[in-house]
């Protein structure tokens, strides 16, 4: 007898349900394995995220597309599909729902079954009483609410209430409440009067606070460490700060571990919890060793090298080579934090380049000292001044060296939601610098730039990025400013469609590029989700840099792109083309990297 017969024989005999059962189970079992049934489940009466939260407890509609799904499975989670509606809908206070299902079997074997629920949600159960209450000894505290956050006739939303649950123990915590307890936290439903009534009594018993603290670790000096610790003994013991405390300790890279240790039971009769930070040391040494491609550089191979500490006080050292046909160089630094240890530092900074680009050739050799210290605001400042060599070649009949103190400063600031993949934030940096002849150098002049750079999200999948790049420079002519600090565009991250440092001004006799002593360079760029780490963008990108001696036309670009998210940023590739040249053409750009 063949499947299909049996399962119809047992649907024909329903009065002899239980003996039909054990046949119907035999029978299955006895059959040739078939194909996971067809299977369409229907849910309506719902929208936002009421049916969001049903779609994802319904089991049934879980598990519809399931290559394993088996008639006896199907008919189960149809039986339970009911109970599962009414617990996904009571978060949203709603205890009355109505529900019409139906189960369509097919009428051919290999046909689809389909399972409809309509709902009728019915009307939210409202909250009749709040007895809200704080006791024990902060009882007045002004940093518990009043009242408590959810009032007699509003809508009963469970995660509402859990909110405000977890508000008020949070606060008791970072209050010093170190006992705090809910006495009582109840949600009482009435099915009859269909109301609600809450219930929360919150015992804070004695308040905590802060002890001295000790470092158990045998690398830095403790004076030193000390200067982590941001509160005093006597402060009110609140946990998210010794969580700071962890989270800057480890951020400096001096320890591969940290434990902070509260030792309430050492607390006298003043409640004070003496603290113990036991630190394990990490290596000292660090090595990165990598390998990319970009169209302005080429091929570039980097050997970073980075030592965590040097000495009791918290000294760094880091060294950076990179190699590329176009440019190299080398650049050292050495770092002395001081005052904050996270974010304030003095720096001696060497750095060697060789430069051969389209415009420009020469080697630049500079060693610098800086101070570099966050200010309220969160701006970043930096004061520092260089000794410069360069030794440099423009144009055939502009080549010269330069040598001079080189004293500068800048501000930026950078705001992301993330610093890697970035939805929303920007970057912002003006700097300013320059020399005097006869006091600190062989030329005189005084520069200042500003770089912005903007990201925007917006709906679902929709990122707008803008950039401006703003420069002007003070000097008799432009062969008084050295090249490395002549400004240039085009490339990767000014104009695309050009090479790096292809456009500028030119030497009215050769038609060589030779830099100019201003610049004003923007780009407007749409990135459009495509699916998964996929985008596409379609930008342009427009400006050139300027002097008054020379000619320099507005230049501008257009193109489109493809990007691809990974952990160390986006893969960029963009093909853009330039409308201004002549002859106008294609380029190809590639890039990795964050955005900001």
């Amino acid at each position: 007898m063949r499947a299909t017969a049996r399962k119809r024989w047992c649907v024909f005999r329903r009065r002899r349900w239980r003996w039909s059962a054990l046949l119907c189970v035999g029978a299955l079992l006895a059959s040739p394995a078939v194909a996971a049934p067809s299977l369409k489940v229907e849910v309506s009466g719902l929208e936002g995220q009421q049916e969001k939260n049903v779609l994802a407890l319904l089991a049934i509609h879980q598990e519809q597309s399931d290559s394993e799904l088996t008639v006896p499975r199907l008919l189960a989670l149809y039986r339970r599909a009911p109970e599962q509606i009414r617990d996904a809908l009571a978060p949203f206070g709603l205890y009355r729902v109505e529900i019409e299902d139906r189960l369509v079997r097919p009428e051919e074997p290999d046909g689809r079954w389909v399972a409809s629920f309509r709902i009728d949600p019915g009307e939210p159960v409202k909250i009749a009483s709040v007895d809200y209450r704080i006791i024990g000894p902060g009882a007045g505290d002004p940093a518990f609410p009043k009242a408590f956050p959810m009032q007699p006739g509003d809508v009963l939303l469970h995660a509402d209430y859990d909110k405000a649950k977890g508000e008020i123990t949070t606060i008791a915590s970072a209050q010093g409440y170190l006992d705090a307890e809910l006495k009582r936290h109840l949600v009482l439903i009435d099915p009859v009067a269909y109301d609600a009534h809450i219930e929360l009594h919150l015992d804070t018993g004695p308040r905590w606070y802060f002890g001295p603290v000790s470092f158990e670790q045998d690398l830095l000096a403790e004076d030193y460490l000390e200067k982590f610790v941001d509160f005093a003994p006597g402060d009110v013991y609140d946990p998210d700060v010794l969580l700071g405390l962890q989270g800057r300790l480890i951020g400096m890279e001096y320890y591969s571990n940290i434990e902070i240790v509260p030792l309430k039971d050492q607390a006298g009769a003043d409640r004070q919890v003496p603290i113990r930070v036991v630190a394990e040391r990490n290596k000292a040494n660090k090595y990165r060793v990598g390998v990319g491609f970009a169209t302005d550089l080429g091929p570039r191979f980097s050997l970073d090298y980075r030592r965590r500490y040097i000495g009791p006080r918290g000294h760094k050292l880091k060294a950076e080579l990179e190699i590329a046909p176009v440019t190299q160089s080398f650049v050292a630094e050495y770092r002395i934090p001081f005052r904050d240890p996270v974010s304030d530092y003095v720096q001696i900074r060497p750095e060697v380049y060789s430069f051969d680009t389209a415009s420009r050739q020469g080697t630049l050799v500079k060693v610098g000292a800086l101070q570099s210290v966050v200010m309220p605001g969160g701006w970043r400042r930096n004061l520092g001044v260089d000794y410069r060599y360069e030794d440099y070649e423009v144009a055939e009949d502009d080549s010269d060296s330069f040598s001079g103190l080189v004293p500068h400063a800048s501000w930026s600031r950078v705001v992301a939601d993330d610093p890697i993949n970035t939805k929303n934030g920007y970057r912002l940096k003006l700097l300013l610098q320059g020399t005097a002849r006869n006091v600190l150098s062989e030329t005189s002049y005084l520069s200042g730039s500003l770089n912005y750079k903007g990201i925007r999200t917006l709906g679902t999948g929709n990122r707008f990025i803008g950039r401006m790049d703003l420069g002007a420079t003070w000097a008799e002519g432009i062969r008084d400013v050295p090249a490395s600090q002549r400004f240039f565009a085009g490339g990767d991250n000014s104009i695309r469609g050009w090479g790096l440092d292809a456009l500028g001004p030119r030497d009215s006799e050769t038609g060589q590029v030779i830099g100019g002593r201003y610049l004003a360079v923007g780009s407007l760029e749409y990135q459009r989700s495509i699916t998964g780490p996929w985008s596409g963008v379609v930008f342009t990108d427009f400006g050139n840099a300027f002097d008054p001696d020379y000619n320099a036309d507005w230049e501008q670009s257009a193109g489109v792109g493809l990007r691809f998210g990974t952990p160390i940023g986006p893969v960029r590739v963009d093909v853009a083309y330039a409308l201004t040249k002549d002859p106008a053409g294609f380029r190809l750009h590639v890039g990795l990297g964050p955005d900001l």
